[in-house]
């Protein structure tokens, strides 16, 4: 499904998030599967068989039923299932289409999606069809990654993550402000050692070096579009010796301010 156009997922009505009932089981039907079936399961306990192969579930198990499979399932009613079912078909030829079952070790981004997902269909706001097929598509590329055994690199946790990138983007927003690691860190709620490790490890460069590239880029901005001459703009940056701007400047764009404007 990897080079299906997302217009070509066909999105069916049979679609939730539910909490199973203590008694619930999925009766093995005598017509197969119509169409693709996205079965996840966020808690629980229980046995899925997909044309008579038994799989034990429990938190992080994903099936992706294909047309034509065979399917039933029970759960443990003192640990009943919790799971998303999302019901589609795809109108292109594909090609590589995941397989049936995988246990996700990395459930966040899949969980987001999938959540996102139904909530789509529950609120129905602008749009929501049209960007359903592209969480689909992002949804089947996630599954043939786990199937190809290709990791998806994490490099710190969730929180982590979104503060550093809340710092980030702070800095760009406010590229002439003399910002200080330690300022920074505490922002972050961090030391100024473990910030600036994780800064690097997230965002790929130095917390010093991005702090200044994000002041170059607003400098050239400013010379480039704003009509402002090299002396205001090492100024409106912070700058206070117009030399030390410029031959900063040059170090990072190959040119000197004056070339720019």
């Amino acid at each position: 499904m990897l080079n299906a156009s997302p217009s070509s997922f066909v999105i069916k009505p049979a679609l939730a998030k539910i909490a199973c009932e203590p008694g619930w089981k999925w009766q093995k039907r005598e017509k197969p599967m119509q169409n693709y079936d996205l079965f996840y399961v966020w808690s629980g306990e229980g046995t899925v068989i997909v044309n008579d192969e038994a799989y034990e579930v429990e938190k992080g198990s994903c099936f992706l039923f294909h047309p034509d499979d065979y399917t039933s399932a029970t759960h443990n009613p003192q640990k009943p299932l919790v799971l998303t079912y999302i019901h589609f078909d795809v109108t292109d030829p594909v090609e590589e289409i995941p397989g049936r079952y995988r246990k996700l070790s990395d459930t966040i981004d899949f969980e987001y999606l999938l959540a996102r997902y139904v909530r789509l269909y529950l609120d129905r706001p602008y749009g929501a069809e049209e960007e359903g097929k592209l969480i689909l598509k992002q949804l089947m590329i996630f599954l043939l990654r786990e199937d190809k055994d290709i990791p998806i690199e994490k490099k710190a946790s969730h929180h982590l993550s979104e503060a550093i990138q809340e710092i980030a983007n702070y800095v760009r927003l406010h590229p002439g402000i003399p910002h200080k690691v330690e300022d920074l860190a505490a922002r972050a709620g961090l030391s100024p050692r473990y910030f600036s490790i994780k800064f690097k490890e997230l965002v790929g460069i130095p917390v010093q070096s991005y702090i200044i590239k994000m002041r170059i880029e607003r400098a050239q901005h400013l010379l480039l579009h704003q009509g402002m001459n090299v002396t205001e703009v090492a100024d409106a940056l912070g700058y206070r010796d117009i030399f030390f701007f410029s031959r900063q400047f040059k170090q990072y764009t190959g040119k000197s301010p004056s070339e720019v404007r």
